[in-house]
């Protein structure tokens, strides 16, 4: 696929989009940023909820790809979920097609599989076609858009793919994070190969650095083109140090999604 030139970036005033407004220009990337707040320094902005259809419409006229991170990224009251990242996505996905936009990456979650037993040493890296178990409405949400995704390439013909992002922070905070962490550049990489590789189709993966202690498989995510650089493993002895192993006792260590399997952090707004 050729590269595209204007990529409408949704949740771009979110931490990620932050870090992704600065990064992907490299890339030759024009974006067109989209959030539910003004984003300072960005007069130009498109200031808009993905409940505003029109508003939708007019943003992803004319661009040649969406990046969709827009949407509530911790547990939340399932009607708030369902608003913003269920129908939010939808709609979404209807202004896309109607303006013929050929490809959406979509920001989908570990959460979507958080329920899945962390492998333990010696078992192979988790699948990418492992079951969805979501550990939240959260990750029950980006179920739905990975389905979603999958319907509209069925029906449609718009491709997309789904990143089930770990944790994307300029470095790892917690010893669970060394497994799943994608830094800033890896994220950029990654994102750049999604926006340009060829005949996606519908195609998830997973979306991290080349961690030393990986704990999911990397490969379909490499058949686009990613190529990891980064490694979470010069941070390992300083956050064990302060924080210890991962305990085999406590459910929070034991399954993908850490303590969003039972004790979930609470969208604030």
């Amino acid at each position: 696929m050729p590269a595209p030139r204007t990529v409408l970036l949704t949740g771009a005033a979110g931490g990620l989009g932050t870090l992704m407004r600065d990064l992907l220009p490299e890339y030759g990337y024009r974006l067109r940023l989209l959030d539910l707040r003004p984003i300072e320094g960005e007069p130009d902005a498109i200031v808009a909820d993905l409940a505003d259809k029109d508003a939708l419409r007019e943003a992803v006229r004319g661009v040649d790809a969406i990046i969709h991170l827009a949407g509530i990224s911790l547990e939340a009251p399932f009607e708030k979920i369902l608003r913003a990242n269920i129908e939010g996505t939808y709609n979404l996905y209807e202004s896309a097609r109607e303006e013929g936009v050929a490809r959406i990456v979509f920001a989908s979650s570990n959460h979507a599989v958080g329920f899945t037993p962390r492998p333990q040493e010696g078992d192979p890296l988790i699948p990418i076609d492992t079951p969805r178990r979501p550990d939240t409405f959260y990750g029950l949400s980006k179920s739905f858009g990975e389905d979603l995704a999958q319907f509209y390439w069925d029906k449609y013909g718009l491709e997309t793919v789904s990143v089930r992002i770990g944790s994307c922070f300029p470095k790892p905070t917690g010893v669970r994070m060394l497994s799943l962490w994608m830094s800033p550049a890896d994220g950029a990489r990654l994102f750049h190969a999604a926006l340009t590789a060829e005949d996606v189709g519908h195609k998830v993966v997973y979306g991290s650095s080349a961690n030393t202690r990986l704990w999911w498989d990397l490969s379909t995510a490499r058949s686009l083109g990613y190529d990891p650089q980064d490694d979470s493993e010069p941070y390992a002895e300083k956050l064990i140090a302060e924080q210890g192993e991962l305990d085999p006792t406590n459910e929070a260590h034991t399954h993908l999604g850490g303590h969003f399997v039972n004790d979930p952090p609470i969208w604030p707004y």
